[in-house]
């Protein structure tokens, strides 16, 4: 047996019916949990002696909106933690859906893993996913008047508003967006040669 299958095998153990998914392929081990059930895995996550994932890597938002061509009808949101195991030297990948497509909230995890705290930030600016109970959330990268949230899939891709320098008001202002709609299909050019067949 393999450390990843031997892993997988523990997980199954400690987790049980608390995981609503796991999967191994390209030698990563995923396991999604219900957002409800969050913050218990984590801590069986990181304390449990067969597992002890004391340190997460990194946190992300994603958006499954149009996902897989079109035919995803799974949630929308989701946040996906990548944690650490440094006394086993081995990692996981654990994804969490909202499930809320138009509210997304998950439960913080700044009190089990401080760094958290920017990733949250990040991950509410960017995709506006909340994280309820977090103790300072607020954007991190765009400005505090940013209207939207610019890595979500319904972004437009030229923004919502622009703003420039106002030599007259001696300051930054706002407007809406002066930029043509642009067509973002690459333009193909063949040479006259190329034969296909």
């Amino acid at each position: 047996m393999t450390r990843l299958e031997t892993l997988k095998e523990n997980i199954e153990t400690v987790l049980g019916d608390q995981i609503t998914k796991l999967t191994l392929a390209l030698n990563e081990l995923t396991i999604e949990c219900a957002a409800a059930d969050l913050i218990k895995v984590t801590k069986k996550l990181r304390d449990h002696k067969t597992l002890k994932f004391e340190q997460l890597i990194d946190l992300c938002g994603v958006d499954y909106q149009d996902y897989a061509d079109g035919t995803w009808e799974g949630l929308r949101f989701a946040t996906v933690y990548h944690l650490l195991s440094v006394t086993l030297n081995h990692r996981i990948r654990l994804r969490v859906f909202a499930t809320e497509d138009d509210f997304p909230v998950f439960p913080t995890l700044v009190e089990l893993y401080p760094v958290a705290n920017w990733f949250e930030r990040e991950s509410f600016d960017l995709f506006g996913i909340m994280y309820e109970g977090h103790p300072d959330l607020r954007r991190l990268l765009t400005d505090y008047g940013f209207v939207g949230h610019p890595f979500r899939k319904d972004f437009p891709m030229i923004g919502n508003v622009e703003m420039r320098y106002d030599p007259e008001q001696q300051r930054v202002v706002y407007q809406p967006v002066s930029i043509e709609l642009r067509n973002n299909v690459p333009r193909v050019i063949r040479d006259e040669g190329f034969h296909n067949g």
